[in-house]
C-alpha cells in the first residue's frame, strides 16, 4: 500500500486480542482499505504479544483510552459477551463507528441502548454475523430472493461440532458472563433462519428443548433444538450439538417450487481448507450449484472488514445492522425462556 493510500485508509482500533481477536487483527491488515492503528488488550502479557505482532500499532490495556483517540474511524470489539455493553458504549460515546462481535448484548435492553446511542451520534453499528457474507450461505439467500424455490416454507440450520473453547479466563463456561450458550453459536443459525425466511415476515414464537452432558456446568446446555414459527405458517428448525466431533453445518430450505441443501465440513471451525457443497432441486432435477470462492468464517471475517470499510467510505449498506443484531438476541432470549418453561415463548424486541 502506498503512503497516499495509507493516509486514505479506514483506521481501525481493535479491542480484544484473544484467539478470535487475533483473527480480526489479521483480517484488518489484509484489507486494502483498512489499517490497524490501535489495539486494546486485557493484560500486559497480551499487550506485549500485540505489540510484537503489530509493531506499528499503538497498544494499551485500557479500552477507554483507545476509544478516546481522535485518529480512529471505527473500533472493532472482540471481547467476552458480558463486556459488550460497556465497551460499545465507550466507543459510540467517543464518536467512533462500531463493529461488534455477536451476541450484540446479553439481552434486548442492552441492544436497544446501543442502537439508540449509535443513532443519537449518527454512527454505524455493525454486528458480526459474518455468515451472511459467505459465498455459499449467501448464495442460498440470493437463490431464495430470486424465487428459485418459490415461497419458502421450511428452513433447517443444524450443527454438529466439538465442544466450545473455554475462552480467555474460562469466560465461555461462566453462565454469568456468557449469558447462555444459545447466544454463542445457535444465534448465528437463528439469524440465518430469519434472513432466509424474511419474505414470511417476523418470527413469532419459539419452542425449544435442551440437555447437558456438562457435569460441572449443567446450566450450559450443549444439546439444543428449537422450532421457530413465522407469520403465515413457515417455520424454521435450529439444532446444535457440542457433544460430537469436528465441525459440520447443514442448511436445508424448501419452498413451493423447489429446495436447497448446503453443507460445510472442516476439522475445525477456523479452517482454511473446508469441504462444502450446495445442491438445488428446481422441482424436476437436482444439480450442484458452483461456489467459486472458499467459504468459512475466516474468509467471511475478511469480507466483513471490507464491508465495514465500504459502508464508511462509500456509504454502502452494512451486512448486519444493530436492528438485526437485536432480533438475533431476542430470538435467543425466547429460546432460553422456552427451554426453562417447557412452553413456546414469544419473540419480543421491546424492552418491556
Amino acid at each position: 500500500m502506498s503512503a497516499e493510500n495509507q493516509d486514505a485508509s479506514v483506521k481501525f482500533g481493535l479491542v480484544g486480542f484473544g484467539a478470535w481477536g487475533q483473527h480480526h487483527a489479521d483480517a484488518i491488515t489484509k484489507c486494502g482499505q483498512a489499517s490497524l492503528a490501535a489495539i486494546a488488550t486485557h493484560s500486559e502479557a497480551s499487550a506485549k504479544a500485540a505489540q510484537a505482532a503489530y509493531p506499528d500499532a499503538w497498544v494499551t490495556t485500557d479500552f477507554r483510552e483507545l476509544a478516546s483517540r481522535e485518529d480512529l474511524d471505527v473500533v472493532d470489539v472482540v471481547v467476552p459477551s458480558d463486556l459488550h455493553l460497556d465497551v460499545a458504549t465507550a466507543v459510540l460515546e467517543s464518536g467512533k463507528h462500531l463493529l461488534l462481535e455477536k451476541p450484540m448484548g446479553l439481552d434486548v435492553s442492552q441492544c436497544t441502548s446501543m442502537i439508540e446511542l449509535a443513532e443519537s451520534r449518527d454512527r454505524l453499528l455493525c454486528v458480526g454475523h459474518e455468515l451472511r457474507l459467505s459465498s455459499m450461505w449467501g448464495e442460498v439467500k440470493s437463490m431464495i430472493d430470486e424465487g428459485f424455490i418459490g415461497q419458502p416454507r421450511y428452513c433447517l440450520v443444524e450443527l454438529s461440532r466439538n465442544p466450545y473453547r473455554q475462552g480467555s479466563g474460562g469466560w465461555r463456561y461462566d453462565i454469568n458472563r456468557v449469558g447462555n450458550w444459545i447466544l454463542e453459536e445457535p444465534i448465528h443459525f437463528f439469524d440465518l433462519a430469519r434472513w432466509y425466511l424474511q419474505s414470511a415476515g417476523d418470527p413469532q414464537t419459539i419452542y425449544a428443548n435442551a440437555s447437558s452432558r456438562q457435569v460441572d456446568h449443567p446450566e450450559l446446555q450443549d444439546n439444543f433444538s428449537a422450532i421457530m414459527r413465522f407469520d403465515g405458517g413457515p417455520y424454521a428448525v435450529v439444532s446444535q450439538t457440542l457433544a460430537a466431533f469436528e465441525h459440520h453445518q447443514t442448511v436445508k430450505v424448501t419452498g413451493t417450487k423447489g429446495a436447497l441443501w448446503a453443507s460445510w465440513s472442516g476439522a475445525m471451525d477456523r479452517t482454511r481448507h473446508p469441504t462444502f457443497q450446495l445442491r438445488a432441486f428446481d422441482g424436476n432435477e437436482v444439480f450442484t450449484v458452483p461456489i467459486d470462492k472458499p467459504t468459512g468464517e475466516l474468509f467471511e471475517l475478511e469480507d466483513q472488514i471490507e464491508r465495514v470499510c465500504q459502508a464508511i467510505v462509500q456509504d454502502k449498506p452494512l451486512h448486519c445492522t444493530g436492528i438485526d443484531g437485536r432480533w438475533s438476541v431476542a430470538m435467543c432470549q425466547a429460546a432460553a425462556e422456552s427451554v426453562e418453561t417447557g412452553a413456546p415463548a414469544k419473540v419480543q424486541i421491546s424492552c418491556d
